[in-house]
């Protein structure tokens, strides 16, 4: 039986996760996550992808505050629950889609771009995604259903599994290749208690008192992130894991690097979720 041994939420798109005992489900996702995304002074989203300092950057949540640190640095603050100001109110990108958000101001910016320089020509940017804004997922995976998300990729849970790494790491290994740990997938559920990639033949997973239950949608294509040490933002070899995870593929209908589902929650909207919840698994078909 899958049992959930790690929850994690980025609440800064592309810096630093924080690892939790509980978490509150929302549609969107554990609350908090993927709430504030870095930009370029054009409003274009930036990631790892392009700055992998950006995986230097921790994060912390207090009651009142988002917490910035990097080492050298005085912590920068922001406040959580921040009103709503119709002056900041601004568009900004990620993947192609135009989302309402709220820009937190100059002095988050000065900070980052004191430590990630400036990129495109102009100051780095925080904003937070605007909560009366619906950006949905991909319709093509929803069999008729609907869902929306905030900052992440495309939907608003990553799960994956302690044995697909494990079984990951064996190949790597048997490739000449460094393992790698969890945190280069950024998950937001890591399961335990399944055989390696189970969860790739899974439809959906439910806590046992059916508080909530999660829909596995499509597996995650895998981008050069997975190359960065999520500690000190270095890159140690441009190729792995993705060539292994490519050789991994067994699904003809894939072309690339994948690892872990994509997931939408099916109910459970302002449930619990808890490190040490078991789940009940129902297969695909």
């Amino acid at each position: 039986m899958a049992q959930i041994i790690g929850l994690y939420i980025y609440p800064v798109k592309s810096l630093q996760g924080i690892s939790l005992d509980e978490a509150v489900l929302t549609g969107r996702g554990l609350k908090h996550d993927r709430n504030w995304m870095i930009t370029d002074s054009t409003g274009m989203f930036v990631t790892q992808r392009k700055l992998p300092r950006m995986a230097t950057i921790g994060v912390k949540i207090d009651e009142k505050a988002l917490v910035l640190e990097h080492d050298g640095m005085d912590p920068h603050f922001v406040e959580l629950e921040k009103a709503p100001d119709g002056r900041d109110r601004m568009e900004a990108t990620v993947w192609g889609d135009r989302c309402e958000v709220f820009d937190e101001g100059p002095g988050v910016s000065r900070w980052l771009t004191r430590i990630l320089g400036e990129w495109n020509g102009g100051e780095l940017r925080m904003v937070r995604f605007a909560p009366d804004f619906i950006r949905p997922v991909d319709p093509d995976h929803m069999q008729g259903q609907r869902a929306d998300t905030a900052f992440a990729d495309g939907y608003p849970f990553l799960i994956t599994s302690e044995a697909s790494l494990d079984e990951l790491n064996r190949r790597l290994k048997a490739n000449h290749a460094s393992p790698v740990p969890m945190s280069r997938f950024r998950p937001n559920i890591v399961l335990g208690g399944m055989e390696a990639f189970v969860e790739d033949r899974l439809e959906r997973f439910a806590a046992m008192d059916s508080s909530y239950e999660l829909v596995v949608r499509k597996p995650c294509k895998r981008c050069s992130i997975t190359t960065v040490d999520q500690k000190s933002g270095l890159i140690g070899n441009p190729k792995e894991p993705l060539r292994t995870l490519t050789e991994m593929n067994e699904n003809p209908d894939l072309q690339g690097a994948y690892f872990g589902q994509n997931a939408t929650l099916a109910h459970g909207e302002g449930a619990t979720i808890k490190a040490g919840d078991r789940l009940l698994e129902y297969p695909a078909g």
